[in-house]
């Protein structure tokens, strides 16, 4: 039994008959017959009763298509698979982001890229950046958004989104009446603050440490988008990123700019080997997505001052 003589059997129950399938196949209708006949004597059984001339599938036969037609749908998965592969490389994508773009960027961005590759497979993670960094590292992710406080030994990795922070507090806290924060501003006030190893957050020390205040720390959270949500549960006040604030203010939560700046900094990290063309596009759509909410962002930002 060969690929040839399944390939023959299968025309013929599919056309009918043996001289339709040998059109199909581009090969005489004897070698047909005679492949069908091969293929009778190598499994034991007949597939076709000879009837006036013409082949009719016996009851064996029917159940041999039936398998047939689930190996050949296999093949033809496996064909569609390699074509994926010839042409986007691993014929899937792996992605994995911080909780901060979680629920805004990423989903728009992968819709976006879903749109243009419908067929494609799409994995998508949500983890610490350093559990991300580590899966990049091990070629587990073929991209993957973190914060910038990971060591970069062993991957590749770019500037992603660079985004000016704000104060996060719950509507009617004093501090909405100011414009802008300054450290001074903060001194003894119940604070909502990000996790010790996160970039912002010693920016921040640094500059309260220079202006020698120190705000109260209520909670520790490694997360910007709980720090909202904290503040919003009147736990105190804390430095988020507005991009991620977003979906907290329409409940209610206010922000305000932050004098001297501070910055939320993201990076773009790719396994050490190249880059395949379905990480270029996700890429691309990431980048895309970045640059609509921080025009929005900054929209929003000139109208309230």
């Amino acid at each position: 039994m060969d690929v040839r003589q399944i390939e023959a059997f299968q025309t013929v129950m599919t056309l009918g008959t043996t001289a339709r399938a040998a059109e199909t196949l581009g090969i005489s209708q004897p070698a047909v017959s005679k492949a069908i006949s091969t293929l009778e004597r190598s499994i034991g059984f007949k597939l076709f009763d000879r009837e006036k001339g013409r082949l009719v599938p016996s009851a064996e036969g029917q159940l041999f298509f039936k398998e047939v037609e689930l190996s050949f749908a296999g093949l033809a998965k496996l064909r569609s698979a390699a074509a994926r592969i010839r042409d986007y490389g691993s014929g899937q994508l792996r992605f994995a982001c911080l909780s901060a773009f979680s629920t805004n960027l990423a989903p728009n961005a992968i819709a976006a890229f879903s749109r243009r590759n419908p067929d494609l497979q799409l994995s998508f993670f949500v983890a610490a950046s350093s559990s991300i960094r580590d899966m990049i590292a091990a070629s587990q992710l073929d991209l993957a958004i973190t914060a910038d406080e990971i060591d970069a030994t062993g991957v590749t990795a770019t500037p992603f989104a660079q985004v000016r922070a704000a104060l996060a507090m719950p509507p009617g806290h004093p501090l909405c009446d100011k414009k802008a924060i300054r450290p001074e501003d903060l001194d003894g006030v119940p604070f909502v603050a990000l996790a010790p190893e996160d970039t912002t957050r010693r920016e921040a020390e640094s500059i309260f440490a220079d202006a020698g205040v120190s705000p109260r720390i209520m909670i520790e959270t490694a997360y910007s988008s709980t720090v909202c949500a904290f503040v919003l549960a009147g736990l105190g006040v804390g430095i988020v990123d507005p991009v991620t604030a977003a979906g907290y203010t329409e409940r209610g939560l206010q922000l305000r700019r932050l004098e001297p700046k501070i910055e939320f900094r993201t990076l773009l990290l790719y396994p050490p080997q190249r880059r395949s063309r379905l990480a270029n596009e996700m890429t691309a759509a990431l980048e895309s997505e970045r640059d609509r909410l921080l025009q929005a962002h900054a929209d929003t930002d000139a109208e309230s001052l």
